[in-house]
């Protein structure tokens, strides 16, 4: 089967498509003909880990590999078709349309791969569940990793509730598009920090206001803020995000995607079915590449300016 191999850490050419070895399931696996993935920032991160700060590339490399990545075929999260289910899998049959997260498992850059169906993400575990019924699985792929990341930060961390000020910087980004929508659902009033470009599609997932950080690096918050939320963490910062943490009501809750590692449940999947059945949730797809442009995908990725999600088609 075709896969893309991580041979190094580095700039996107360290990714070079190869001959591999299909995988057979285990037991408790299913076995994933996958239709597409996602360039999340997470992929970018352990494709090239010179981009952290010195303190943190040791720990990094030890976590992940010290020459280059122990889990050589890099990929977060997929969409595809069940080809085959082990023999103590009772959730999934052969055909199941599915999407899933694979964690720190990786593994979607490739034609197929194998999952554990388990419950909670973990270092060898995996979120996956059948997909939304109204979408393609490029659309549905647009949907599992900024989804996940933005229900747990906003829900578990920020404890989210009706009628709050919520501010998300980083609203066009995988993450940032999810949070709006999401925060919209629960009742928030949000309010999302942009470039110019991007107003139009921030507001039309539903932000009440806008304030553009490219016109603005100096702002006089009038309204102040249940939760302000990060959403492109320590890879990106401004004066105007150092205001955004300040401008917080007196129990208000500031919170960066930096902040720990984020606890995914399978529950989370499922929702953001349920709400993608619903058009609560819409995805976002900025660009799509075959995996033989694999490379080309990582270089628009690693630009910064990305809308939503980069889906690529295998």
């Amino acid at each position: 089967m075709k896969a893309v191999i991580c041979t190094k850490y580095g700039s996107p050419e360290v990714l070079q498509l190869k001959e591999v070895e299909k995988p057979i399931p285990k037991r408790n696996e299913v076995l994933i003909k996958i239709c597409a993935t996602t360039v999340t920032s997470s992929d970018c991160f352990v494709r090239n880990i010179y981009t952290l700060p010195r303190i943190f590339r040791l720990p990094a490399r030890i976590a992940l590999g010290f020459l280059k990545p122990r889990k050589s075929i890099l990929g977060m999260v997929l969409s595809g078709e069940v080809e085959a289910a082990g023999q103590d899998v009772t959730k999934f049959i052969k055909g199941d349309e599915v999407f899933a997260y694979t964690g720190m498992k990786f593994g979607a850059y490739a034609e197929y791969t194998c999952l554990p169906v388990n419950g909670k993400i973990g270092p060898k575990e995996v979120l996956i569940a059948l997909k939304p019924t109204n979408l393609t699985c490029e659309e549905a792929i647009a949907i599992p990793y900024g989804g996940t990341l933005a229900l747990h930060f906003l829900t578990r961390i920020g404890k989210i509730k009706e009628g709050q000020n919520v501010l998300i910087y980083g609203a066009s980004g995988a993450v940032g598009t999810s949070a709006v929508q999401l925060a919209k659902h629960f009742g928030a009033d949000v309010t999302g920090v942009c470039s110019t470009s991007n107003i139009e599609l921030v507001k039309s997932l539903g932000a009440n206001n806008i304030i553009d950080y490219t016109k603005n690096d100096e702002v006089n918050f009038k309204v102040k803020y249940d939760i302000v939320f990060d959403a492109v963490g320590k890879r990106k910062t401004s004066k105007l995000k150092e205001q955004c943490k300040k401008a917080l009501t007196p129990n208000g809750k500031y919170i960066s995607v930096d902040s720990g590692r984020p606890q995914l449940l399978i529950e989370d999947l499922i929702l953001l079915k349920k709400l993608a059945e619903k058009k609560i949730i819409i995805p976002v797809i900025d660009k799509r590449y075959p995996i033989e442009e694999i490379v080309e995908s990582h270089k628009y990725a690693d630009k910064g300016h990305k809308k939503g999600n980069i889906v690529i088609t295998i």
